[in-house]
């Protein structure tokens, strides 16, 4: 008995690929995928007084550096993974107030976060790098510092008061979307 049609026996599980629903629902798992993993992608914030470096990233898609201007004074240079763009937050931009009078105007209540959702918001961020040298400019002012930033040197980062008048600041911070979201859920 040699069956020809024996195919057609089957031929209702690829009916999803017959009429299209097959790649919504490829393309549909692809999107997620995408979705969940841009949950893990770390956000730095990056800041160097030394070097005059100052940007946050998410690694990979995008790096938004703030750097000094000529004429503008500051500028933010965006660096997409498909370009890049710059904008200058300093100037004015013009609204129009057509139709805005003091009578059309409505007071618009604000939620506010409250303390508790702000601290934990703030453990979720990891401190990587964290380098202090400063200089008060008062040296007694600097000599009862020495001792605090002696002992913060041992628990954490790396401080250090000058006598020179040096001024320092780096620092290197990093969170992850997902720990933002989850301090906002309380999971």
């Amino acid at each position: 008995m040699n069956d020809l049609n024996h195919c057609n026996e089957f031929l209702p599980a690829f009916t999803l690929h017959k009429n299209g629903m097959m790649w919504v629902i490829v393309l549909f798992s692809l999107l997620l995928l995408l979705i969940i993993s841009l949950l893990f992608v770390p956000i730095e914030l990056y800041i160097n007084t030394i070097t005059k470096e100052y940007y946050l990233q998410l690694r990979g898609l995008i790096k938004a550096n703030l750097e000094g201007h000529e004429r503008e004074l500051i500028q933010i240079r965006l660096n997409f993974i498909f370009g890049n763009f710059c904008f200058y937050p300093l100037r004015r931009i013009g609204f129009s107030q057509k139709g805005k009078t003091k009578n059309n105007v409505r007071k618009k209540k604000r939620k506010r976060i409250g303390i508790g959702k702000v601290m934990r918001l703030l453990k979720t961020f990891t401190i990587k790098r964290l380098v202090i040298d400063m200089d008060t400019g008062d040296s007694l002012l600097n000599a009862k510092w020495y001792p605090v930033f002696a002992f913060l040197n041992h628990n954490m980062g790396q401080f250090s008061i000058n006598f020179q008048g040096r001024n320092h600041v780096v620092l290197y911070i990093q969170n992850r979307p997902l720990n933002i979201i989850k301090s906002f859920v309380n999971l």
